[in-house]
């Protein structure tokens, strides 16, 4: 049999995966005995089937969720593409409404504690629309979602410091693991729903062992505050409403996994996400420009401040997983400590190395976009992989250009935006993960246990058999 050659690989490759097969979600019809009515289209878009006394019925209409989405096996990551009915600022309204009106008949146990979680990627892109430093876009932003009535506004980035020191955990535990059962490395981030639907449909078992068990800081900060909140406030979670608002579609994938889902309390970790662009058309329907809302000062229970000032994280702007997770590993295997850490360009990757007497003990890598995940995912199946820890993310230039962050303006390209969106990204000071104090109180008191740690902040991927059957093969 030929084999292809070393030097080739994937290049000619869009970053968008088309569906593999047509999107088929089985409906259960009602038979009606009879003869078969007759079915017109009414000028509203509403089917309407006629029946044996000449009146007519409408027809319900088929919906699909983004439960539906997950179980099927036809595509990779089109959230943007699907219609849907849920997780949407609609959820949102409808969930303030409801407590103004239950405020109003002095229904209290009815009320839901409205929390929402800001991830910075958002904070920037909106910073940036409306030339506004990050720590005013934030306050802007709390200001404005006070103002519609959310009980608490937090930076996620208070959890991305759990999501980060889970990572750097685990890394050790499979490094030292790796000499006795070589399949533990490399691991792969996983905080990004789109590489992990990828993942989960496309390579299944074989990719799964390598990912890493560490919830994203958006499903960890879902943990964190309905048990914190429930236990302190005498609530119970359902009682809670959390909505996180992120610049990526698939973070409503993410959200929907029966993994996070409570069934005691019938209520999942996070309840709602929402969009940089949705944000900004909620904006627009409130009538009023980010730049006039009056600010408010930051929450500080679960949000990374300072003084009320903003604190970040080292490392690349889609997390900082590869950064924190080598320095980490560096003291910690080898006692040295790394003070500049720099990820060079290679053939599709960006790649730093840690030496050690003349020899690399660490090499780590940034892989995005489709196209180059594929490659990489190629090269590991080849058993041509080098690296111990792999960074992924499905956009080409990380989370600060994903699907749903604010579009470039007109004569403005794709590339000025992501640079002017990173130059703001920087501003804000920036800390280790275990140099926060109320991370490290809260982590000792709160998580000390063990079997809560694995409750509350890891989680599992199952690969997604092909389901390939009579009415979706396209002949």
């Amino acid at each position: 049999m030929a084999r292809f050659s070393g030097p080739l690989m994937l290049s000619d490759l869009n970053d968008f995966i088309t569906p593999s097969q047509e999107c088929i979600k089985p409906v259960v019809i009602e038979k009606i005995p009879g003869p078969v009515g007759k079915i017109r289209i009414d000028d509203d878009g509403s089917y309407l089937q006629s029946t044996q006394d000449g009146t007519e019925v409408k027809l319900g209409k088929a919906k699909i969720t983004l439960n539906d989405c997950l179980a099927c096996s036809g595509c990779i990551t089109s959230a943007e593409s699907v219609m849907i009915s849920q997780q949407s600022q609609e959820e949102l309204y409808q969930i303030l409404e409801k407590n103004k009106e239950y405020r109003q008949i002095d229904c209290k146990d009815a009320i839901k504690l409205v929390v929402v979680t800001i991830a910075p990627q958002v904070r920037v892109s909106l910073g940036v629309k409306y030339n506004l430093g990050e720590q005013e876009t934030a306050e802007k932003l709390t200001g404005f979602f006070k103002r519609l009535g959310v009980d608490f506004v937090f930076d996620s980035t208070f959890a991305r410091n759990f999501s980060l020191i889970c990572s750097q955990k685990e890394f050790i535990r499979r490094f030292k693991a790796n000499e006795t059962e070589p399949d533990s490395l490399p691991m792969i981030c996983s905080s990004c729903p789109g590489w992990v639907c990828y993942a989960e449909k496309t390579h299944g078992k074989f990719i799964l062992p390598y990912m890493s068990t560490s919830k994203s800081p958006q499903q960890v900060m879902g943990s964190l505050v309905k048990d914190y909140l429930a236990r302190n406030l005498n609530l119970t979670r359902d009682r809670i409403y959390v909505v996180s608002i992120e610049p990526c579609f698939d973070k409503k994938l993410e959200a929907s996994r029966q993994d996070f889902y409570d069934t005691q309390f019938a209520t999942r970790d996070v309840d709602c996400v929402i969009t940089t662009l949705e944000v900004d058309e909620m904006l627009d329907r409130e009538s009023i420009s980010l730049l006039d809302v009056e600010s408010h000062e930051l929450d500080s229970l679960f949000s990374n401040t300072t003084d009320g000032q903003l604190v970040g994280i080292e490392g690349s702007a889609s997390g900082g997983y590869a950064q924190s997770v080598m320095k980490y590993a560096a003291h910690e295997l080898f006692g040295e400590k790394l003070e500049e850490l720099q990820f060079k360009p290679q053939v599709n990757f960006q790649e730093a190395t840690f030496e050690l007497d003349g020899r690399v003990v660490l090499r780590f890598a940034l892989v995005y976009g489709f196209r180059n995940i594929q490659n990489f995912v190629q090269r590991l199946k080849r058993r041509k992989n080098e690296y111990h820890y792999v960074e992924v993310m499905a956009c080409p230039s990380g989370c600060l250009n994903g699907g749903a962050q604010i579009r470039p303006v007109d004569g403005e390209t794709s590339k000025e935006r992501t640079a002017k969106l990173e130059r703001l990204y920087s501003t804000v000071p920036t800390k280790l993960p275990r140099d926060s104090p109320q991370v490290s109180r809260l982590w000792e008191e709160w998580l000390g246990d063990p079997d809560k740690e694995a409750r509350m902040l890891h989680t599992q991927f199952r690969a997604v058999e092909k389901n390939t059957i009579a009415l979706n093969i396209k002949w």
